[in-house]
């Protein structure tokens, strides 16, 4: 077994983008051997019928899913269920392929155990990502697809390649994400507005039955948040997702001057978005909550506070491939401990 704790520093010491792309080719041996990749990194599993429950459809083994950024181009599908991932989302993926954003555009906050990405959609484009996702239709696990607009796209027509990616997806997927909350494609933020978010859910529920969300970002008033949520769900969103990346770089001491920053360092200013979403959409939509969440007591919070999923990608970096079974032991824990026979007794306990 690789001890993760050893093993950090020396990946620490490779440029972030390079380590990813080495962790990646491992995780994607679980396509042949997913026992082997279990074993390699210690991931223990949890498989609790306390834990599962029924969403859009589908039987969520457990509520920790892995989120949009890491696995852009689904090949690891298969390694976030043998790492013990309830679900995952694939993305966010753009209608045709393209590069990213000039290198560096990836810096680690090792302190802060933090994460600040200017990666830019780079991805393989909807026609690579279809051709992987066909091969393993239907999943062991449910799978989200994020999708995104091209950076060459004008804002003008922006609504095109949202319709291109739903189109691109629908009869793959357990669920979409729309994503307009990236900081690094020009001008994706300013459609965070009411009139085209009407316009792209309308767009989107008139394709297809699938369940599409709105993933939304945290530098914004908490009430311009909680509008453009509200307008969605009125619009057709089967949910909201809380939040991306953070543009505040204060939070950091040593920031770069581009790009959005994740991790530990975000856990309040998500929470805070997240709370007031909640607030006025718990039982009204579905929730899920990144940003920060590196432990089971940070997702219990967010589980209680309205929360049906939670999703983690920094917290994997710093803690490492076990981090989903000692989310989920914490859970079981938690539940117990306040008396719930099952998670969803517990989301939204605090909004009851």
């Amino acid at each position: 077994m690789i001890d993760y704790e050893k093993l950090k520093p020396f990946l620490f010491q490779l440029d972030p983008e390079t380590a990813h792309h080495l962790a990646a080719s491992f995780l994607k041996l679980a396509e042949f051997s997913p026992g082997l990749v279990q074993a390699l990194t210690g991931a223990e599993p949890v498989e609790d019928p306390r834990l599962h429950q029924e969403i859009f459809g589908r039987v969520f083994p457990n509520p920790v899913g892995l989120g949009a950024g890491f696995d852009k181009d689904a090949e690891m599908i298969v390694a976030m269920k043998a790492l013990g991932f309830g679900y995952t989302e694939v993305g966010t993926v753009t209608p045709k392929p393209q590069p990213g954003n000039p290198k560096p555009r990836l810096w680690r906050h090792i302190k802060e155990e933090a994460l600040q990405n200017a990666m830019g959609f780079n991805n393989k484009g909807a026609y690579a990502m279809q051709r992987r996702l066909k091969k393993l239709y239907p999943y062991e696990i449910p799978v989200g697809v994020n999708i995104g607009k091209n950076k060459t796209t004008p804002e003008r027509e922006a609504l095109s390649d949202y319709e291109f990616g739903v189109k691109a997806f629908k009869n793959l997927c357990d669920y979409l994400v729309i994503n307009l909350s990236s900081p690094n494609t020009p001008g994706l933020r300013d459609l965070q507005n009411e009139r085209f978010i009407e316009a792209l859910f309308e767009m989107a529920k008139s394709i297809t039955d699938k369940p599409v969300l709105l993933k939304i970002a945290p530098d914004m008033p908490e009430q311009m948040a909680v509008d453009l949520s509200t307008k969605a769900v009125e619009s057709g969103a089967d949910g909201i997702i809380a939040t991306n990346t953070s543009i505040d770089y204060s939070l950091v001491k040593e920031p770069k001057d581009k790009g959005g920053i994740s991790g530990r360092v975000i856990r309040e200013k998500s929470f805070k978005i997240f709370e007031a979403i909640a607030k006025e959409l718990y039982g009204k939509t579905t929730l899920i909550s990144v940003g920060g969440i590196d432990s089971g007591y940070e997702a219990y919070r967010r589980i209680r506070a309205g929360a049906s999923l939670v999703q983690v990608l920094t917290g994997l970096i710093y803690q490492g491939p076990a981090l989903p079974g000692k989310i989920n032991r914490t859970l079981l824990y938690l539940l117990e401990k306040d008396g719930f026979k099952n998670i969803g007794e517990a989301v939204g306990a605090d909004r009851r």
